[in-house]
């Protein structure tokens, strides 16, 4: 993989079913070979490192990195490195080392970005679909019937689901 990260975003309102569908596309491309990642985007801020921690303790003292490395899982900690010219892409691209060995990594959210993305819509969430109103989405997977111009993907079917992203690169 080179050093810009091959991503598709799947967005969509809450309870839309995005977490549900990223965790089956990961089971189908990986049964079909591939390396996947994954990020969660998320608008929210909280502290990702438990506070009173060793971990947390060692970046209120200032470390600019911290790693935890334990016998089922590793993570590192960092602050963005944002200046006033820093944009979306160039924070995604911070992760570029972490995720070099996969082929594809699915983000969870940003409707921002300028990547392609796919919504997930469910009508009886009572949401209108964003694509309705942003032009910049690749196509709504759902089993509904949307009022939009954007194709439509069948929710039910993962597997043509996994196919058109593939087709997508």
């Amino acid at each position: 993989m080179s050093s810009k990260l091959k991503r598709i975003h799947v967005i969509g309102k809450k309870n839309s079913g995005k977490t549900t569908l990223i965790t089956e596309l990961i089971q189908a491309f990986t049964q079909l070979g591939y390396r996947v990642g994954t990020i969660k985007h998320t608008h929210h801020q909280h502290e990702l490192d438990a506070p009173g921690k060793d971990s947390h303790r060692h970046r209120e003292a200032g470390a600019q990195v911290v790693g935890i490395l334990s016998q089922k899982m590793n993570a590192v900690f960092w602050p963005p490195e944002e200046t006033a010219d820093s944009t979306r892409e160039q924070r995604y691209q911070q992760f570029s080392p972490m995720f070099e060995n996969c082929d594809l990594v699915i983000v969870e959210g940003d409707s921002k970005t300028e990547q392609p993305k796919i919504e997930v819509w469910r009508e009886e969430t009572g949401a209108t679909p964003m694509a309705s109103s942003d032009a910049s989405i690749y196509a709504v997977v759902t089993d509904d019937k949307p009022k939009v111009d954007t194709p439509t993907w069948p929710r039910s079917d993962v597997a043509a689901i996994a196919k058109n992203i593939l087709a997508m690169k």
